[in-house]
């Protein structure tokens, strides 16, 4: 064995741990448990005995219309970005790992430069870039970890990438910032994210939720909180915002894009707007439907113009508008920034919360498309879990 490269005992006819996932085996087809194949780790990645997953809107948007979203992903496809479980070998270089550590992941393999179901979560074992991935505390439960990836992800990529609100780093002890970020949504998995790792680079946090979720994002770093909801909701925030500085808005959840474009133009500060998801309407409803290829056809062709519409309103105003892919930090100094330099130390301190929790709806891969059924049927700050230990 070199030094570089661990590997787990030898297990099976062919040297290699059996292993099963969770497979999509076509277009709108539904998720199978089957046997899969065990793959090593190359350059920059390990090998993850997954103990937990769990689901995401991305997850079910692909099974229902990845033929609109994903159109170059090979099927069959294993989906899934969450993951966390015990590393089992490392590639040549890694030096961050060892098997046997604890840890959580951004799995990237319905990506369109990887596309590969050895890198998807559903499944026992999976490959991760070791610059996605981070060590958690002994004291931690693999569910509560699983909640954490591409919400994690998702917000580290709008708040500090260069083409993002390009923020000051997170840090154990930020420096105050005399600048506040706006984050619309901060209930949901993103925005308890961005919440945490705004405050945690010294930023003053104003977010919009539900009024029985008020108190848990003030829990998670935000000085104030605004029902989405109300009529006044945005000159309630502007005039809260008054004297101080933007340093940008997050639209986290559908159709807040617009309330956001309106604040940032009667506030000081920057005119940066970041979102996650197309403007207008949510299409969970659409998807609940289980609609014919025709409709989907059209809804998103309504986005397509709608985002359009969006880009140029935004351009005239003076305000830069940019949509944000949650995996592109995997490619930049984020990546690092998140995983490696903060997380893991934060965590460990106990500063960092896996928000929103865990709701386990089941044990073993048989339960993924349950747990894709739940998450589409909708969930307000939890996030929807199945752990791959047995009860």
């Amino acid at each position: 064995m070199s030094e570089t490269q661990q590997h787990v005992q030898p297990r099976g006819a062919a040297g290699r741990p059996s292993s099963s996932a969770a497979w999509l085996r076509k277009r709108r087809g539904a998720i199978e448990v089957g046997p899969a194949s065990y793959t090593p780790p190359r350059d920059n990645e390990i090998v993850v005995k997954n103990h937990a997953v769990a689901v995401n809107p991305l997850d079910w948007g692909i099974q229902l219309a990845g033929n609109f979203l994903y159109r170059w992903l090979k099927y069959p496809a294993v989906l899934g970005t969450d993951v966390a479980g015990e590393v089992v070998e490392v590639g040549p270089g890694v030096t961050r790992f060892k098997p046997g550590d604890r840890v959580l992941g951004h799995a990237v393999g319905v990506e369109r430069d990887h596309n590969n179901p050895a890198e998807g979560a559903f499944q026992d074992y999976t490959v991760l870039q070791a610059n996605m991935a981070a060590p958690i505390p002994d004291s931690m439960p693999y569910e509560n970890a699983a909640v954490l990836p591409l919400g994690l992800s998702t917000a580290a990529s709008a708040l500090f990438q260069q083409d993002g609100l390009a923020l000051a780093h997170p840090s154990l002890s930020p420096r105050p910032t005399g600048e506040t970020v706006l984050v619309w949504g901060g209930s949901t998995s993103v925005g308890t994210n961005a919440i945490q790792l705004a405050a945690a680079a010294g930023y003053e946090v104003i977010t919009t939720c539900s009024p029985r979720n008020f108190d848990y994002v003030k829990r998670l770093g935000a000085s104030q909180a605004f029902d989405y909801r109300s009529n006044t909701v945005t000159s309630e925030i502007v005039t809260a915002l008054k004297g101080g500085k933007l340093a940008g808005a997050f639209a986290v959840t559908a159709g807040s894009h617009e309330a956001c474009a309106e604040i940032l133009r009667a506030s000081e500060g920057t005119k940066t707007l970041v979102f996650a998801t197309g403007p207008g309407a949510s299409l969970d409803d659409l998807f609940r439907q289980r609609p014919s290829s025709m409709r989907l056809l059209r809804a998103f062709l309504g986005v397509g113009l709608a985002m359009s519409a969006l880009m140029m309103r935004c351009r005239r105003q003076g305000i830069r508008a940019k949509l944000i892919n949650g995996a592109t930090l995997r490619a930049n100094e984020v990546s690092k920034a998140i995983y490696e330099d903060f997380l893991p130390a934060a965590l460990a301190a106990g500063t960092y919360q896996a928000a929103p929790g865990p709701r386990v709806v089941g044990h073993g891969l048989r339960h993924i498309q349950a747990a894709l059924e739940a998450q589409l049927s909708g969930v307000s700050a939890a996030k929807i879990v199945v752990s791959l230990d047995t009860e």
